[in-house]
């Protein structure tokens, strides 16, 4: 059992593990205390001083996110001259901030624009000197604005301290102090993986994926143009945020209504991608098992992660798996097999992707996402901006009546919706691997050993006598650990999943972006998880090679798993890549 100690926040008596902070401590009270700087499990550096408190018997305040929790100790959150000085902190970092606030992409989710609120900000009494406005926005995945950036070093410290990577840091002194890239190069030309955790952790709009939604206002309104949009798994279980509805809520009949009241000629799933992904993995898993090929075999449906590996560990590089991800596979196939059903010009096919993540704008312009010089996947836009797009088109989502995918390509089994979590990968891919192996049923389908939020999961499978050791690591930084052990010859791993983002793509950088508030309260990873796996346990088919879909697929076309057009269209190869571009 820890060690329990008592303090009095605000005259109320509140009982904590030692060794908490304060701030922690009053949250467990259900004590509001305003924080910019902080954010749970990824930064409590007491930058901002926003989250000050009066201690009885210490001179001056004391930043509640670094203060240590302490046995008789007397703490008050909210006195008068808190507040002042809160306020006045408050001013002076408004003073000298872009406050463009009506057209900034973050007007009405910002902490800091609440806090002013809050505070009653309405005029700014200590006007200083504006940040100057440097926009990067080379990469085809984010724009920095370091006019609109409050430095609380909360982008650096989930760049550095969660993934590892380090492609921002603070740069200069006092006034002079900035958040900078090295030689304040564009993320295009450094270490930048495009996760987007950066802008997750953002609590202003400093930070934001590239807006894709013209260009596709522009398709849809082109009539000669045949629009087809695919949907992540992922972004089903966190769209209902932009509009009120609770974390965790499934909406994807209220999804696919509203695409198709926006315009778009076909709305598919991309779980159905995800189903043909595990066709031609589980069948390339199985190929390696049995020839001690390249193994561990890890997974590649992840661009950050695959970024990653071609700059930081080329080396293994031949681990990965040949696949492409769910939604460049889908493009493939929608230009060639389905384009030819229907009697459709590929090249007069616009193919969106919805994703919940930014790196896969980056993953679409790769020129190895391309066949017979098309692109598989035309653009790319994530939750947040078909979010805006259903706004735009001033559709009440609340209410909409639930619609389904078109056919023929709308069906999908629960093994797909699972693809959008740590672990659904991986547990994905066993279900089918089981019975290819086996040639029995798999009667529980259910790995729980895959699943959860701890960041690397180890288990070993028995696949009817057959032991196959697998890991399934989240976020970069326990990436970095399982490549090393890979590397240094220590994993005896047959098989790894690996997922840029911590918690999957339910909590990509393209997802909606939830206040550090309401992240110190909710489980956000859990709901959004739940959700998909609710979809999965609901479905009649959880097994990608039951999909009907799947068996018509390659029956006219495809032939069989890892067949020669397969590899053409669904396969591909990875490069070393340099860190920096200077």
């Amino acid at each position: 059992m820890p060690e329990m100690i008592k303090l009095t926040i605000d005259g109320k008596e509140v009982e904590v593990e030692k060794g908490v902070s304060v701030l922690t401590a009053a949250r467990k009270a259900n004590i509001d205390i305003p924080t910019l700087c902080f954010l749970k499990e990824i930064n409590a550096a007491g930058d901002c001083r926003m989250c000050i408190v009066e201690i009885e018997g210490r001179r001056g305040f004391s930043p509640s996110c670094i203060t240590k929790a302490e046995e008789g100790m007397i703490v008050r959150t909210n006195t008068p001259e808190i507040n002042e000085a809160r306020r006045v902190i408050l001013d002076l970092i408004l003073s000298t901030h872009n406050r463009d606030c009506l057209t900034c992409v973050r007007n009405g989710n910002c902490e800091l624009q609440t806090l002013a609120r809050q505070f009653g900000i309405q005029e700014i009494e200590y006007e200083g000197e504006k940040i100057a406005a440097n926009i990067d926005e080379v990469s085809p995945s984010i724009v920095r604005d370091t006019s609109k950036c409050i430095m609380c070093k909360r982008c650096v410290a989930a760049c550095k301290n969660v993934q590892n990577i380090g492609a921002i840091a603070v740069a200069g002194r006092g006034f002079e102090s900035r958040i900078a890239s090295t030689n304040d190069e564009s993320l295009n030309n450094v270490n930048c993986v495009f996760c987007g955790q950066c802008i997750e952790a953002c609590p202003v709009g400093a930070l934001k994926e590239k807006d894709d939604t013209k260009q596709v206002w522009r398709k849809i309104n082109d009539k000669d143009t045949t629009v087809i949009v695919q949907v992540a798994p992922a972004v089903r279980a966190a769209l209902g945020e932009e509009f009120g509805i609770k974390i965790g809520t499934a909406v994807t009949g209220k999804m696919v209504a509203a695409l198709k009241k926006i315009g778009f000629d076909k709305v598919f799933d991309t779980n159905t991608g995800a189903d043909l992904t595990i066709m031609e993995e589980a069948n390339e898993f199985v190929e390696r098992l049995t020839k001690n090929d390249n193994i561990p075999m890890i997974t590649s449906c992840s661009p950050g992660w695959i970024r990653f590996i071609e700059m930081n560990y080329p080396e293994l590089l031949p681990h990965l798996s040949t696949c492409k991800s769910p939604h460049e596979m889908f493009g493939a196939i929608l230009k060639s097999y389905y384009a030819e059903k229907v009697g459709i010009d590929p090249k007069k096919m616009y193919v969106v992707s919805v994703m919940p993540c930014v790196a896969k704008k980056f993953e679409r312009s790769r020129e190895e996402m391309k066949n017979d010089d098309l692109d598989n996947v035309d653009c790319v836009i994530t939750t947040r901006e078909l979010a805006r797009m259903i706004k735009q088109a001033n559709i009440d989502f609340v209410n909409l009546e639930d619609d389904v995918f078109d056919d023929p390509m709308g069906e999908a089994t629960g093994a797909a919706a699972i693809f959008g979590t740590t672990g659904g990968v991986m547990e994905a891919a066993l279900r089918t691997a089981y019975e290819k192996v086996t040639g029995k049923e798999l009667k529980s389908v259910d790995f729980e050993d895959v699943r959860g939020n701890k960041g690397i999961k180890k288990a070993t499978i028995d696949l009817d006598g057959k032991e196959i050791k697998v890991a399934v690591a989240h976020g970069l930084g326990n990436a970095r650990k399982v490549l090393e052990e890979i590397k240094a010859g220590k994993a005896d791993y047959q098989f790894v999943e690996i997922m840029a983002c911590p918690g999957g793509c339910v909590m990509g950088g393209g997802q909606p972006i939830v206040s550090s508030k309401t992240r110190s309260n909710v489980d956000v990873r859990a709901l959004r998880a739940k959700a998909l796996y609710n979809i999965d346990e609901d479905s009649k088919l959880r097994k990608s090679h039951e999909n009907p879909v799947m068996e018509k697929l390659y029956s006219e076309f495809l032939e069989k798993p890892g067949s020669h057009k397969a590899h053409e269209l669904l396969h591909t190869t990875y490069h070393k890549r340099e860190k920096y571009n200077i």
